[in-house]
């Protein structure tokens, strides 16, 4: 596979996979040390423990939801620039440096390789790519220049804090699962830092230096999420061929979502 170019000025500036697998019990108790030690030694010397609370909802309507204590690990690189959170069902690689899919993707499959080797996994339920992109017009641009105009939201006499999109598309995937799910936002902001969105963190790691934004800005968020759901037999190959189908598919919506101007300003 050749290896492609990036984006000189992308807009990219947090990138995560997934990878949901039966429940470990005992992976805090018995397998998480030898996890972190091999990870260690390519790189990720970084490690951190996080508890936190977790809601269940039960089956009947009826039911209150419960509130349960859960574990994660932070493995990370010394610089901070990326690394693992893995639970006792999932493993997740996320970077603010991101390059391309062909240095991101092989990357958390080494890590999964790793959890594998060790708890030997049965099977995996999830796998998902998302992607956070950063549309920062310069002061003599605006934010519409860089979205196609189904984007843009409605003309109103008055003045606008944020204007939001989502779209839902059921997509076609290979070769573990043939459906996954797209879910596409776009939030325009007015005057604001560029932040996360409220489900995700980058749990510890540094952004890019021109994504250091210090005073509020007139910009827009593109959050692409692509993933499929069911039971996926632990074969490599496939899982590699399956990420890089979802890849291409975000990569597709993407290009669907900015404009030329926005692809000549970010090449």
């Amino acid at each position: 596979m050749s290896k492609k170019k990036k984006m000189a000025n992308a807009p990219v500036y947090y990138v995560l996979a997934q990878a949901k697998f039966n429940p470990i019990a005992a992976m805090g108790d018995k397998y998480v040390n030898d996890i972190q030690d091999q990870l260690r030694h390519v790189g990720y010397t970084l490690f951190a423990q996080q508890n936190f609370a977790q809601f269940r909802f039960g089956n009947s309507s009826e039911a209150s939801p419960q509130i349960l204590q859960a574990t994660q690990w932070l493995i990370s690189k010394e610089n901070r620039t990326s690394g693992f959170i893995l639970t006792n069902s999932s493993l997740m690689y996320h970077t603010t440096h991101y390059e391309t899919s062909e240095e991101f993707i092989p990357e958390f499959l080494r890590g999964l390789g790793i959890v594998h080797k060790v708890v030997k996994l049965d099977h995996l339920s999830r796998l998902g790519l998302r992607y956070l992109d950063a549309v920062l017009p310069p002061s003599n641009e605006v934010v519409s220049q860089y979205l196609v105009s189904g984007l843009h939201g409605i003309d109103f006499n008055a003045d606008r804090e944020y204007t939001l999109t989502e779209s839902v598309f059921q997509t076609r995937s290979n070769p573990l699962l043939s459906r996954g799910k797209l879910v596409v936002r776009v939030l325009q902001l007015a005057s604001s830092l560029l932040r996360y969105p409220p489900d995700l963190s980058p749990q510890g790691l540094v952004p890019m230096k021109r994504f250091e934004i210090k005073k509020p800005c007139s910009h827009a968020l593109i959050d692409t999420d692509h993933f499929v759901e069911g039971r996926m037999p632990v074969d490599f190959d496939k899982i590699k061929a399956q990420l890089f189908s979802l890849h291409a598919v975000n990569k597709e919506a993407f290009e669907r979502t900015v404009t030329s101007h926005a692809k000549h300003v970010w090449a």
